[in-house]
């Protein structure tokens, strides 16, 4: 499948491109390709805040979800689903680990901070072993946080558990990648063993990755109609401006003599962008169908100074119901919702033939924990946004009461020709999505 897409092709490089009308069949022009994004966020949230008063078509958005009034009619807000699986159920602390390894998988994490992890088999990677053939990259796992894959990180479970929500089986956890950089070159670098050695040629030659390109794209243009030499020119400019988003920072950390590039970022604000920006760019050039985000690893302690919330994301998250912190647990869930909100307008304005890409994709938005105090796993904050390429409803907010998140699972897959009957913990398959 991946052979017949369209590529630009230079030294080091192999950009796959958007779909363009000029070389699609009439058939190719009907049928809309479906991308998921699952994207998790830490320490659940405040739901005094988060879910609207009104059930149905005919809600109001609360205060944290108000950023999305512009994408309102292509969201859902389900109240109502529960991880069982990320509850103890005998096994004592650890409601972090067990979140972030429940929230795909719908299993129970073996509690060890040894080398025999085991949770279950996650919900993208089923996906991935279905569509992943069709694309440059089967699936793409992204982090804000560098990923941590042995030790003890909460009450006896391992690290692996808590940086990670992809798992590819039981006993392997995707790592995510959490630098730009090296998230850019496996997007559009060569997939070839000489990639290290290919950048580091362009570096030294200070050159853009679209450089090497150039004689391809020019060719290509002259190949296109209007509307798609300026679909061409928009991909272009987009890419080159998260390059240069990248080269920024390194140009600045080099200067200031800070190490490990992004794995302390100075602006957790910029990073975060670029990562949004770059999964943008992969569902925009089909480069994946697939892909996961953890914004921060559930348990995380990060300030946020720059939106005036100096204390740490989990110590507030134990609010104890004091109407200080549960204001500023508010405000960073506000902050992470209006990030998400930019990402579904970029995929809004994004035309697909008669649809947006926003149309044309299923994203899971939430925590695997509810309140953060409590440390409880049901009515979790879930938003399922997109219209799944023609497979979902939208518009709404409903309350499931207490359905399996699994379940919710079962209904995705089977909508979209994985028929299974049975995924981590499910009862059932619930289609009503």
């Amino acid at each position: 499948m991946i052979n017949k897409r369209i590529f630009l092709k230079g030294i080091g490089t192999l950009i796959a491109l958007p779909k363009f009308e000029t070389f699609a069949s009439d058939k190719e022009l009907g049928v809309p390709i479906n991308r998921f994004a699952f994207v998790y966020v830490p320490n659940g949230v405040n739901m005094r805040d988060w879910s609207p008063i009104h059930t149905g078509s005919d809600f109001v958005l609360s205060k944290t979800l108000s950023p999305l009034e512009s994408v309102k009619n292509k969201i859902q807000i389900i109240d109502g689903l529960v991880h069982e699986k990320a509850f103890a159920n005998g096994d004592g602390a650890g409601d972090h680990a067990r979140a972030s390894a429940t929230f795909l998988t719908g299993c129970q994490a073996k509690k060890t901070d040894g080398a025999d992890i085991r949770a279950g088999k996650s919900i993208d990677q089923v996906l991935s072993d279905s569509i992943g053939d069709n694309t440059k990259l089967r699936s793409l796992e992204l982090s804000c946080d560098v990923a941590k894959v042995a030790g003890n990180c909460d009450s006896g479970y391992s690290c692996a558990y808590q940086y990670n929500i992809s798992w590819k089986n039981a006993i392997h956890p995707l790592s995510p990648d959490s630098n730009p950089r090296l998230v850019f070159e496996r997007m559009f670098g060569s997939i070839s063993k000489n990639n290290i050695e290919e950048r580091e040629y362009r570096r030294k030659q200070s050159k853009s990755i679209l450089d090497f390109v150039l004689d391809d794209a020019k060719s290509l243009h002259n190949q296109l109609g209007s509307r798609d030499r300026v679909k061409l020119e928009q991909y272009m400019e987009s890419v080159r401006a998260i390059e240069k988003k990248i080269e920024n920072e390194e140009r600045f950390r080099k200067e200031y003599n800070i190490k490990n590039t992004f794995s302390e970022p100075r602006d957790f604000d910029s990073h975060l962008s670029m990562m949004y920006e770059l999964l943008y760019l992969a569902f925009q050039t089909d480069i994946t169908r697939v892909a996961t985000f953890i914004v921060s690893h559930d348990g995380s302690n990060r300030p946020y100074p720059f939106i005036e919330v100096r204390d740490g994301h989990h110590d507030l998250s134990h609010h104890q119901n004091n109407s200080e912190k549960l204001e500023k647990i508010t405000k960073i869930n506000t902050y992470h919702i209006s990030h998400f909100n930019k990402f579904l307008n970029m995929l809004n304005s994004h035309k697909e033939s008669d649809n947006t890409l926003l149309d044309n994709s299923t994203i899971i938005y939430g925590s695997g924990i509810s309140d953060g105090n409590r440390h409880n796993h049901d009515n979790l904050p879930i938003l399922l946004c997109g219209k799944g390429a023609g497979t979902l409803k939208s518009g709404r907010h409903v309350n499931v009461n207490k359905l399996p998140m699994t379940n919710m699972f079962l209904g995705i897959l089977n909508k979209n020709n994985i028929k299974l009957n049975q995924f981590g913990d499910s009862t059932g398959i619930y289609t009503d999505i």
